[in-house]
C-alpha cells in the first residue's frame, strides 16, 4: 500500500538565483492556481540558524500556497543549488484583520513542541496588534546538494504575517520583541529567519 501523503496549505521560500530554474517557479507561480500570494523578499538568517543553512541567499520567492503537495513537485523539478523551504501549516492559531499590508514574514522554531506551550504561545501572539495571521506546523527543505547537519527541530515551526507600514527593520525588532516576550515566560522560541517584502508579484 502506498503511504497517504496529507496535504496542507503553507507557504514556500525558494531562493531566486536568476537561473533557469528561478525564473521556471516564477512563471510557474505566477500562473499557478495553487499559489494565491507570490511575493519578492530578503531573507535574513538568525545566528542559530545559520550553521544548518550555510547555503542562504539573500533574495528568494515567497508564495503562499493551498496544496503542499503540488509544490513538492515544483520543487522536484526545478530544484537549485540552494536550499528552498517549505512550511506547512498543519494549525492555523488566529487571523484577523489588521491595518496595512503584510510586508514581513517571520518563522520561528520551538525547541519543544509541547500542546501548553503552543496555545501559550498562541495566546501571546493574538494579543499583538500588527500580526495578521499565525501558524504551527513543520518544515521540508529541498536542495541539490543537501545540508551536512539535520535541521532538528523541523517538526515545530510557526510562521507569522506581520502587516505594518513602517520599516522592515522596526517591523523585525517588533517581532524581536514578541520573541522576547515569549522567553520570558519560559517558552524557547527561537527566530529561523526573517523575510522582508519587498514586491508582491501576485
Amino acid at each position: 500500500m502506498s503511504e497517504l501523503k496529507l496535504s496542507y496549505s503553507g507557504y514556500v521560500c525558494a531562493p531566486y538565483l536568476h537561473t533557469h530554474e528561478s525564473i521556471e517557479l516564477k512563471e510557474l507561480w505566477l500562473n499557478s492556481k495553487n499559489i494565491e500570494r507570490l511575493y519578492f523578499v530578503t531573507g535574513t538568517f538568525s545566528s542559530e540558524s545559520k550553521p544548518y543553512f550555510s547555503d542562504s541567499t539573500n533574495h528568494y520567492l515567497l508564495a503562499k500556497f493551498k496544496d503542499s503537495a503540488k509544490i513538492t513537485d515544483d520543487l522536484v523539478e526545478n530544484n537549485q543549488e540552494k536550499t528552498s523551504f517549505v512550511f506547512n501549516v498543519k494549525d492555523d492559531l488566529f487571523q484577523h484583520e489588521v491595518l496595512g499590508d503584510v510586508n514581513f514574514v517571520s518563522v520561528y522554531y520551538l525547541e519543544y513542541g509541547e500542546d501548553d506551550d503552543v496555545s501559550e504561545i498562541a495566546h501571546l501572539l493574538v494579543k499583538k496588534d500588527q500580526i495578521e495571521s499565525a501558524g504551527m506546523g513543520n518544515m521540508e527543505t529541498f536542495c541539490k546538494n543537501p545540508s551536512k547537519f539535520t535541521f532538528p527541530y523541523s517538526e515545530n515551526i510557526i510562521v507569522i504575517e506581520v502587516a505594518s507600514e513602517k520599516s522592515h527593520q522596526s517591523v523585525k525588532k517588533y517581532c524581536d520583541q514578541t520573541r522576547r516576550d515569549a522567553n520570558r515566560k519560559g517558552l524557547a522560541m527561537t527566530n529561523l529567519m526573517s523575510l522582508s517584502i519587498l514586491e508582491q508579484l501576485k
